[in-house]
């Protein structure tokens, strides 16, 4: 079977029939979107679809590649992009075709028309100088690929403009079987100067650090954009405009189980875990030794951890109404973003706030980056160094929502001080006396419906 994979970055208007392309092949039976950090419904359009939406853990394409790749189940992948015209053709069948006859191990793909500007004035005489036996490929520049997955963990995913022709040079420095098919016509994408000019440079670095021009060793640091305040992720322009907020923990709230608790049973640090927990620490500093438990792990296998732990069973429908009756609806978790920002995806939700797990090449390195909004400032109203209550107020002014429309929904001591704080404050499924005892509302259920029958 085939896992199709398709990096997406504000693709609203056209995500579905890419989707709906993939799924005109019999054999395709998984799609993964990765959405890039859209700014537009590029989620909830590809949620429509009923596919596997994630996040990556860095923006960028090359990221979102190599983490749609790990995802995958299946050996045979295929990468569309999410701007596909809508062809009549079957493209999956056509990439996937040498791969099934065990005719090659990566497949390119080639439209019928001239390569474009970067190829032809740039690329081409660069491979002819540095890689004479790659000038066969018509279009080294494309991005519709396929091949197996096997593969494809043995090559380095670049993560801007160079991702493609990089691939192309690593599958043959690893002896891969390499075919180029055409899918089809395509009209020619005039890209502005200014955006040629950074292909250019970035499709240069990726094929000057193959033949060691440059430092091959340099830090991904270097080389790949900040990740964008996810603060100011959260700030996207909705459709509808919020005069309520409602903000949420993940664990045991959203989810019916603990994340971390969860990495500890499949990973085998329970025992460390319990050792940290019970220290007289600040939860600034626990969060920093949990997070060291992580390293190593990819963000596959985290992902892969926050799914097995069922999801409250009415809360998609939950946040709908919620939606509906004009709240903006998110997650404020002690956990990590990423895995809070997969949850998010999942339920249709419009923001996710948390600590920043940081990975390498999609492989946790451990340490944790704690975003400032958490932390004790002038402005705080807890004694805590590091405190949900001071990432809620954060958010709440920079939506312009008073603390009378708010709501706060937890479950344990760490959520005390956001529940005390908001203009609504409810305890859910809470062992934390001291919880119920600040709520408004105290609620045991499986269900969050009771939380639509307190607000309005």
């Amino acid at each position: 079977m085939v896992s199709v994979i398709i990096p997406a970055l504000n693709e609203e208007k056209t995500i579905r029939q890419v989707i709906r392309q993939a799924k005109r092949n019999e054999l395709v039976d998984e799609i993964i979107v990765v959405d890039d950090m859209s700014t537009d419904a590029t989620v909830a359009e590809a949620g429509k679809e009923n596919v596997k939406v994630i996040t990556p853990t860095h923006v960028g394409k090359g990221e979102s590649m190599r983490e749609g790749m790990l995802m995958a189940r299946n050996e045979i992948l295929v990468f569309l992009e999410a701007d596909l015209p809508d062809y009549e053709e079957d493209i999956v069948g056509m990439l996937t075709a040498p791969l099934i006859r065990d005719e090659a191990d990566f497949v390119k793909s080639y439209f019928e028309r001239p390569a474009g500007r970067v190829a032809e004035i740039l690329v081409k005489p660069m491979l002819e100088f540095f890689f004479p036996h790659l000038l066969e490929f018509r279009q080294p520049l494309s991005g519709m690929i396929a091949g197996k997955k096997s593969i494809f963990q043995k090559v380095e995913f670049e993560n801007d403009y160079g991702v493609d022709i990089g691939l192309l040079m690593d599958m043959h420095q690893v002896r891969a079987r390499i075919k180029e098919v055409c899918i089809g016509e395509v009209e020619n994408d005039r890209q502005p100067l200014h955006v040629l000019g950074r292909m250019a440079k970035q499709v240069a670095n990726a094929i000057f650090k193959r033949v060691n021009i440059f430092d091959a060793g340099r830090r991904q640091e270097e080389s790949v954009p900040m990740m964008r305040e996810q603060v100011e992720f959260a700030l996207k322009e909705l459709v509808r405009q919020p005069r309520k907020m409602i903000v949420f923990d993940m664990d045991r709230v959203l989810l019916q189980g603990s994340f971390i608790q969860a990495a500890a049973e499949q990973f085998g640090f329970t025992r460390e875990l319990a050792d940290i927990l019970s220290q007289p620490k600040s939860n600034f500093i626990k969060t920093q030794k949990i997070g060291r438990l992580l390293e190593g792990r990819t963000f596959a296998e985290l992902i892969h951890v926050v799914e097995s732990i069922p999801l409250i069973g009415d809360a998609v429908q939950v946040i709908r109404e919620l939606q509906v009756r004009g709240y903006v609806c998110g997650i404020i978790s002690d956990g990590y973003h990423s895995i809070a920002n997969h949850v998010k995806n999942l339920l249709g939700l419009d923001f996710t706030l948390g600590n920043e797990l940081e990975f390498q090449k999609s492989v946790a390195t451990g340490e944790v980056r704690i975003p400032s909004q958490l932390l004790k400032d002038k402005f705080s109203q807890c004694e805590h160094d590091h405190c949900k209550s001071n990432m809620f107020q954060y958010i709440l002014h920079r939506f312009g929502i008073s603390l009378a429309d708010a709501v706060a929904v937890g479950d344990g001591e760490n959520d005390i001080c956001m529940v005390k704080m908001a203009g609504t404050g409810i305890s859910f499924n809470s062992v934390t006396p001291v919880l119920d005892e600040v709520a408004d509302y105290v609620f045991r259920d499986t269900s969050l419906k009771p939380v639509l029958e307190v607000i309005r």
